[in-house]
């Protein structure tokens, strides 16, 4: 599970700025961002390999350069075991300014995948850490921050900064709205619901969630590890640093129905925050349905968006947790 990392203080600053000149330089542009208009701006080009297919991926892994030099054997076993592991989706060359996304992901994914490294080429100091091949510039801990800082770059041109938190801010903050901000900026729901949580500006803490179907769990689904990602405001995280993924996940679970496709319920829901006292939330989920990749009988997967926003401070008055298909209001504590 991933939760979204903050970007704050001075990087923060830089990528907005960043952001805003480049918008400004497109002039007068309306949603959804036209990414073609971007790359031709930033002169970029755009290409596409495929990830499942070995003779590609030699070539590819061939034909990187690092500061005009081919890669070392020991970073292009590292690349190679990304890309095919890992799952990678996306590449930027620096030196001959050339994104290349895997054509085999999902196509209501390209347009992240494509903006994420576009988010790379706008965070300059991106280059030294990429094209690095030291034990400290390819260790977990720097790579999630630069690809916090590409995804965060990524989603305020993608979303047009400004331009759609006024759009957030002038419907209600529910799931109903994230169809009509979808079709506004033509990008995934998950990136949106991402989106409607990082960017609310109300006093109400947020939290999204983005998991399996809890009652269709796929083979091999961890219950441990429940949530693909789990989407806090500042103010949720400051607030209900401990709460679980867990604990979230079996919250959706206790009013969710066994539908497979549309509303699956809602729920007001009791939660705790770090110093004990007691918060009233409504939670509301919905599935979504889409053809699996590559997949020869045409196998569908679940995507299940959840929103959760607090509605006012209670007393903490604790009652057990209910469980099972009804989607009746009910109150639940969570400690």
């Amino acid at each position: 599970m991933m939760k979204n990392p903050s970007v704050k203080g001075s990087v923060q600053r830089q990528i907005d700025n960043s952001v805003s000149r480049l918008l400004s330089d497109l002039r007068g542009l309306e949603p959804p961002l036209d990414l073609e208009k971007v790359r031709s701006r930033l002169k970029l080009g755009l290409e596409f390999y495929s990830g499942k297919d070995p003779s590609h991926l030699r070539q590819l892994i061939h034909t990187i350069k690092i500061s005009g030099h081919d890669l070392i054997e020991n970073t292009q076993r590292q690349l190679g075991w990304i890309i095919q592991k890992v799952g990678l989706k996306g590449l930027i060359f620096w030196e001959d300014n050339r994104i290349m996304i895997d054509k085999d992901l999902h196509a209501i994914k390209h347009r992240w995948a494509e903006c994420h490294e576009i988010g790379h080429k706008l965070c300059a100091w991106h280059k030294h850490y990429l094209l690095g091949d030291s034990e400290n510039e390819l260790s977990p801990s720097c790579h999630a921050k630069i690809e916090a800082e590409a995804n965060y770059a990524c989603g305020q041109l993608l979303f047009m900064q400004d331009r759609f938190v006024e759009e957030l801010m002038s419907r209600p903050m529910k799931l109903s709205s994230l169809e009509s901000h979808t079709k506004t900026f033509r990008n995934s729901k998950a990136s949106t619901l991402w989106r409607m949580v990082e960017e609310y500006k109300g006093s109400h803490a947020v939290v999204g969630i983005v998991s399996e179907h809890p009652h269709h769990t796929p083979e091999g689904f961890d219950p441990l590890d429940p949530c693909r990602y789990v989407i806090q405001s500042d103010s949720f995280r400051q607030q209900f640093s401990n709460l679980t993924e867990v604990q979230l996940f079996n919250i959706v679970k206790s009013y969710c129905n066994h539908k497979l496709g549309g509303p699956l319920g809602s729920q007001e829901v009791e939660l705790l925050d770090d110093n004990g006292e007691s918060h009233e939330f409504v939670f509301e989920s919905f599935c979504y349905r889409f053809n699996i990749p590559g997949s020869k009988t045409g196998e569908k997967g679940n995507q299940v968006l959840t929103l959760g926003i607090q509605q006012q401070k209670r007393s903490s008055l604790t009652l057990p947790v209910h469980s099972g298909r009804s989607t009746a209001t009910a109150r639940l504590i969570v400690p």
